[in-house]
């Protein structure tokens, strides 16, 4: 599905609460009417049936990092959110500490291929914070790397990546490439198309301060660039994907 048949639709009130709003304008969160939330551990305990309640349309859940890490509760969250409902996908955090391969084989030997409804999410980002790996590559070998990571899940799992990155990131090394790819952008002071110039979007990452219900503590929540019927359209097809 391209990214010009996405429409979207104004809402006007808050859907969810916020610890820390931002004002985005015109072009705020709520024009869009699929929401989602993306967690790890951190999030603890959850009610998931609380979550589906508040309308929480899709989960991005943590499953690996590097070439030897899995999120805790990985696999009681996919199940969790199976059960009740909400489309979910694993999503792996890159480290340039390793390569490529052994982060492919890391992920898949620990993410099932029914742990798979949507695609799965490629996190890359500089980590400045990290006590294992701050290591940043050349834009060229950067891509080079996270291509072969892609190139090896889509051919595992039968679905095309998602990539999240942010602004910084993005601006380095992700620019003008991977046209053909579907983008989730974290953006939480500014619109897109003002921080991800001439970069279509699919997923936005608004803000890290939402309050869910079902979830104690801050959470991530996003939007789908589309229509509510976009997204059953594109979610029926990736299904099929993995599927055909």
């Amino acid at each position: 599905m391209g990214y010009d048949s996405f429409q979207t639709a104004s809402i006007p009130k808050t859907r969810f609460k916020d610890t820390k709003p931002q004002d985005f304008g015109r072009d705020h969160p709520e024009r869009h009417p699929i929401h989602g939330i993306d967690i790890s551990k951190w999030q603890g305990d959850i009610n998931w049936q609380s979550v589906k309640g508040s309308g929480i349309a899709f989960v991005f859940i943590k499953a690996t990092e590097g070439k030897d890490r899995i999120d805790d509760r990985f696999n009681e969250y996919w199940r969790e959110a199976n059960t009740a409902g909400i489309p979910y996908a694993p999503y792996h955090f890159y480290y340039f500490c390793s390569t490529a391969d052994d982060q492919a084989d890391w992920f898949i030997h620990n993410v099932p291929k029914n742990a798979m409804m949507l695609p799965p999410v490629l996190d890359v980002e500089w980590n400045a914070e990290s006590k294992t790996c701050r290591t940043r590559p050349d834009p060229q070998t950067v891509r080079t790397e996270i291509k072969r990571f892609m190139d090896r899940l889509e051919a595992y799992y039968g679905k095309r990546p998602i990539i999240y990155t942010s602004v910084d990131f993005h601006r380095d090394n992700l620019a003008g490439y991977f046209k053909d790819y579907h983008f989730w952008v974290r953006s939480v002071a500014k619109h897109p198309m003002v921080t991800y110039a001439d970069r279509p979007w699919a997923f936005w990452q608004y803000t890290s301060t939402g309050l869910i219900p079902g979830i104690k503590g801050p959470t991530d929540i996003n939007v789908f660039a589309g229509s509510e019927q976009n997204w059953h359209n594109w979610v029926a097809a990736v299904e099929k994907e993995g599927n055909s």
